[in-house]
C-alpha cells in the first residue's frame, strides 16, 4: 500500500468574479523512502496540492471539490482539525518557501524549533532543549546550543533554511514536503541544502515531496516527477526516463530552457507566452496556445493522462503523431 495516495483532487478559490480551480483532478501516489517531484512553472498548482495535503488553506475561500487523500490508510480530507494537528509533525511536516517570512522574527530559533516538539511529544524541558540542539547539529548549524538563543534575522538565509528543516524533522516525520527548498539560495548553499536533504533522508527513512522550478533540482534529488501545468498534471516518468524521453511539448520546453556547459547559442530557449490564469483558461488542452505542436483538435477536449511506456504517462493527443 502506498504512503500517501492523492486521486482526483480538486481545490477551488473563491475570486471577486466568482469560483476558480487552482488544482483539477491531480493524481500521484508516493511510496515509503520515495522522493516525488512536483515541477512546473509558478502558478501551476504545485503549492496549493501541498497546502490542500496539509490541510492548511483558508476555508473560505479554498474548498476541496473533489478528490481524496490518503495517507496511512486515513483520508486526510475526511479528518477533523485537531486530528490533523496530530497528523502534521510527526506524520507529515512541511518546510515552506521562504524561511525569512515563515519563521516568527519575535522568537528565537531555539524556542521555534522547541515548539514543535513540545506540541507532539511530551518531554521533559530538558529533553526538549537537547532534541532541539541535536536536530540543529544535525541539519548543520555551527554552534548549536549558543545559536538557540539567535533569532531569525542573525542567521544567514542558508541557515535560516537549514533552520526550517530542523523544525520539520524534529518529530522524525514519516513524510517532508519541502516547497522550493532553495529558492533566494546561491547556487554553492543550493548545493549544500539539496545534499542535506537527501542525506537527512537516508538517515530517516521517510518520503519526500520536492516542489521546485527548477530541474536541476529534480535531477539531483528526485526518484520519479511529476510535471504540472495549469492545474492539471501533464506527464509522470521516473526521473532518468523523464528526462531522456520527454513525452509532453511542455515537459519538453522546460527541458530546453536548461542551459548545458557545451551551448553555443547566444539566447536561451525559452517557451513563449504565459500560463493561463485560473479563471481564464482555454478549452481543451490548457497548454495549446503556447505548444508547436498543437492543432485543430488540441483546443476540443481536455487530454487525460494515457500510459505511453511503463510507468510513463502525459496527457498529449500529438505524442507519436
Amino acid at each position: 500500500m502506498s504512503l500517501l495516495s492523492v486521486a482526483n483532487l480538486t481545490t477551488i478559490f473563491q475570486t471577486g468574479s466568482g469560483e476558480a480551480a487552482a488544482i483539477e483532478n491531480v493524481s500521484f501516489d508516493l511510496q515509503e523512502g520515495e522522493i516525488l517531484g512536483i515541477v512546473g512553472e509558478s502558478g501551476s498548482g504545485k503549492s496549493v496540492t501541498a497546502l490542500t495535503i496539509m490541510g492548511l488553506l483558508p476555508t473560505p475561500p479554498a474548498r476541496v471539490a473533489s478528490g481524496s487523500v490518503v495517507f496511512q490508510g486515513q483520508d486526510l480530507l475526511r479528518l477533523p482539525e485537531a486530528a490533523m494537528r496530530r497528523i502534521r509533525g510527526p506524520g507529515i511536516a512541511m518546510v515552506f518557501q521562504e524561511p525569512m517570512t515563515s519563521l516568527n522574527p519575535v522568537f528565537t530559533i531555539g524556542e521555534q524549533v522547541m515548539e514543535t516538539i513540545r506540541a507532539h511529544e511530551r518531554l521533559s524541558q530538558r529533553a526538549v532543549f537537547a532534541r532541539a540542539v541535536e536536530m540543529l547539529e544535525k541539519v548543520g548549524i555551527p554552534s548549536p546550543a549558543a545559536r538557540m538563543t539567535d533569532y531569525p534575522h542573525q542567521l544567514s538565509g542558508g541557515q535560516r533554511q537549514r533552520v526550517m528543516l530542523a523544525i520539520a524533522l524534529a518529530c522524525r516525520p514519516k513524510l517532508l514536503i519541502a516547497d522550493e527548498p532553495t529558492t533566494a539560495l546561491d547556487v554553492t548553499i543550493q548545493a549544500q541544502i539539496l545534499d542535506l536533504i537527501l542525506d537527512l533522508r537516508s538517515e530517516f527513512g521517510m518520503a519526500m515531496i520536492v516542489i521546485t522550478h527548477n530541474m536541476g533540482v529534480i535531477a539531483e534529488t528526485a526518484d520519479r516527477v511529476l510535471v504540472m501545468y495549469a492545474g492539471q498534471a501533464i506527464e509522470e516518468a521516473q526521473v532518468t526516463d523523464l528526462f531522456d524521453h520527454p513525452l509532453h511539448p511542455y515537459t519538453s520546453g522546460l527541458l530546453s530552457c536548461v542551459p548545458t556547459l557545451d551551448q553555443r547559442e547566444d539566447r536561451l530557449a525559452a517557451i513563449p507566452g504565459t500560463l493561463p490564469e485560473p479563471g481564464r483558461r482555454p478549452p481543451g488542452c490548457r497548454f495549446a496556445p503556447r505548444c508547436p505542436r498543437a492543432i485543430a483538435e488540441c483546443r476540443a477536449a481536455v487530454p487525460g493522462l494515457i500510459m505511453h511506456a511503463p510507468a510513463h504517462t502525459a496527457a498529449c493527443i500529438r505524442i507519436g503523431a
